[in-house]
């Protein structure tokens, strides 16, 4: 079995995602067309263009709408459907009833019904988002703000600046993050040998004060992780409105000025906004592909493994 996730979902899925990443490529390039019909019908109702101005770019702002809700259904379907074809593979792949060697591992079984019932669902539920997301995300990060830039610089740079400090903040949670969640898998695969041991009638030291501390360390590791997990989204959301209130200062102080419009500041207060999704979303990748690399790494080696006498 290939041992490295990008090739295995290559292997398996190459042209699903081709296609998804081209559906990715369509909806970000269609996320800029909101945010120039925001400026322009604002600025069309402040400087008295006309209701029939406004009235059409509104009807033009709700067909883009229609158009890129259509598409992110599509792709979204889409996703889940290799999603779910990677899940099927793997589970058949990994079958313990049709393993010649179960008898002779015991133990084994369990192991293997703790990654088809658990472990499986989110490796199969990454493939289907492993090249489409960050191109997605990416893209809108990348296209919003250059659009931004281009309108007006200093207010972008305010947009800018509130990313900076997540990207020294988040890989560190995140690797604390991930070392919990492999001493959790862990623990989670002992407590299924046990249980299929107990069903099998084998022998073993499996004391209820054994089963009731595995039990405590997965409640304890997974508090640990939401500590840490939420910890994130309370900074990074923070940040968000921080960077909202610098682009009010800056944008007001500006148009004071005489040196944008008001407009400028809606179009970029929404664009801050549509920012702070993809980021989010594109921090949410990034988890799972920790999170999905780590778990696929313990899949495979547990399928290498070469049967143990009994």
């Amino acid at each position: 079995m290939v041992r490295d996730l990008y090739r295995y979902i290559w292997k398996v899925s190459a042209r699903d995602q081709v296609l998804l990443s081209l559906l990715a490529v369509t909806l970000f390039l269609i996320e800029l067309v909101p945010l120039e019909l925001q400026r322009r019908i604002v600025n069309g109702a402040v400087e008295g263009s006309g209701w029939a101005l406004v009235g059409t770019l509104c009807l033009v702002y709700a067909g883009v709408a229609l158009a890129h809700g259509g598409l992110k259904l599509v792709m979204n379907i889409y996703r889940g459907s290799v999603s779910e074809a990677a899940n099927k593979r793997l589970r058949l792949q990994m079958n313990p009833a049709a393993d010649s060697t179960a008898a002779a591992a015991p133990g084994k079984e369990g192991v293997k019904i703790s990654m088809i019932v658990s472990e499986v669902e989110s490796v199969g539920g990454f493939v289907g988002s492993s090249f489409s997301e960050p191109v997605l995300n990416g893209g809108m990060l990348l296209s919003i703000f250059g659009y931004m830039l281009f309108t007006q610089p200093w207010m972008a740079l305010v947009a800018l600046l509130i990313f900076c400090p997540q990207m020294l903040f988040i890989p560190l949670l995140q690797a604390a993050i991930n070392r919990r969640t492999k001493r959790r898998i862990e623990t989670m695969r002992a407590l299924s040998v046990d249980i299929v041991d107990e069903a099998a009638a084998r022998g073993g030291v499996r004391t209820p004060e054994t089963f009731r501390q595995r039990v405590a360390n997965v409640y304890r590791l997974n508090m640990q992780i939401f500590v840490r997990k939420y910890g994130m989204n309370f900074l990074m959301n923070l940040l968000h409105q921080v960077g909202i209130i610098g682009i009010l200062a800056v944008g007001g102080w500006l148009v004071l000025q005489g040196k944008t419009e008001v407009g400028t500041i809606v179009a970029f207060i929404s664009g801050l906004s549509r920012m702070n999704d993809p980021w989010n979303d594109l921090v949410d990748f990034f988890r799972n592909l920790t999170n999905t690399g780590l778990k696929f790494r313990m899949i495979t080696a547990e399928l290498e493994k070469p049967a143990q006498p009994a």
